[in-house]
């Protein structure tokens, strides 16, 4: 309450003609919070919560300049208190693209999603952002053991299987840092794109890195919270590799070349994805995660099946999971 108290008296100095009312917005997977501020004449803003001794506005800041210059729909900065953790910021709207998707609407979202990445890319530069490296490709991997394995499922890896991982994470980490460098939101997502007419308001975008091309992609076409045919999903990729090359943007001139680097993103991600759902219920007490793991498990899966240098990996799944017995094996 004391938060609230001291956010109502901030907007009543930035915005001293305006009465006000605020409401919960929604909340995210880190200590932010978002308040919508209903003023007298029906406008709307959102107040970003962000404790300071929690969270850094700045980055958020930095991001939004960025992605903003670069034709990206994004919210304005109305007004902003580093030293407590406020901005106000232009409304976007409470539609995400995965609360609007219907029959009729999928692919033109998706098709103005993609040409949003091709602007955000586009703009991308060495030195404007921290650099997704292999220290932190790494560390989000090791979620996985410390988080999912260790204290979800919860089993204590022997010398082989901690082998086995660390091996296949050298493999992934290989395919992932021989990517071509672009600007990566690192959530690009149905719940964090909204519905605002044509282009997407882009949201959440505050942990942007330097980094593998493809990261983007495998977070909209392998999303956690919604699946698409794989056929659909290709034809979308395929979409965005040609509009990608029209752009100048450096994709692979192969398609089979890009798509592996798509797929072993994605296995990445996947696997990072699980240690943080895993982590955000049994360190934060947030379950709301649970019901999305077993797409992310599928689409992880998926990939692994589709390459050899992958399997120790399904066959470790396997074993953690006790379905070794009723899987087999052809390979």
């Amino acid at each position: 309450m004391e938060r609230i108290k001291q956010i109502q008296d901030w907007l009543a100095v930035q915005l001293p003609e305006q009465t006000f009312t605020l409401a919960v917005a929604s909340s995210d997977a880190s200590f932010r919070r978002y308040l919508r501020a209903t003023f007298a004449d029906g406008t709307t803003g959102i107040v970003m919560d962000a404790p300071p001794e929690r969270e850094d506005v700045r980055p958020w800041l930095h991001v939004q300049q960025l992605f903003r210059n670069a034709g990206a729909h994004v919210p304005e900065v109305l007004a902003q208190d580093l030293a407590r953790g406020f901005l106000l910021i232009s409304d976007l709207g409470s539609t995400t693209y995965l609360a609007a998707f219907d029959s009729g609407n999928v692919d033109m979202l998706y098709r103005a999603a993609i040409d949003t990445l091709i602007d955000i890319q586009g703009a991308s530069r060495p030195g404007a952002l921290p650099v997704y490296d292999r220290a932190l490709l790494k560390r989000e991997l090791d979620l996985f053991p410390d988080w999912y394995i260790g204290k979800h499922l919860p089993i204590a890896l022997g010398n082989e299987q901690r082998n086995t991982l660390e091996a296949v994470f050298a493999k992934i980490l290989a395919v992932n840092l021989g990517e071509p460098g672009v600007f990566v939101h690192r959530d690009y997502h149905s719940r964090n794109l909204m519905h605002t007419g044509t282009a997407p308001g882009v949201i959440d975008f505050q942990d942007a890195v330097y980094g593998p091309l493809s990261y983007d992609l495998a977070s909209l076409f392998k999303d956690a919270y919604v699946e698409w045919d794989e056929e659909q999903t290709i034809d979308w990729l395929a979409r965005y590799w040609e509009k990608a090359k029209k752009a100048g943007l450096p994709v692979r001139a192969n398609f089979g070349e890009f798509f592996r680097d798509y797929e072993w993103m994605g296995v990445q991600r996947h696997v990072k994805v699980l240690g943080i759902f895993a982590r955000l219920f049994h360190r934060d007490g947030k379950d709301g995660y649970l019901k999305d793991m077993p797409l992310v498990a599928k689409y992880l899966r998926a990939a692994c099946l589709r390459y050899s240098e992958l399997f120790p990996l399904l066959r470790l799944l396997d074993q953690l999971e006790n379905r070794q017995v009723q899987v087999g094996y052809s390979f």
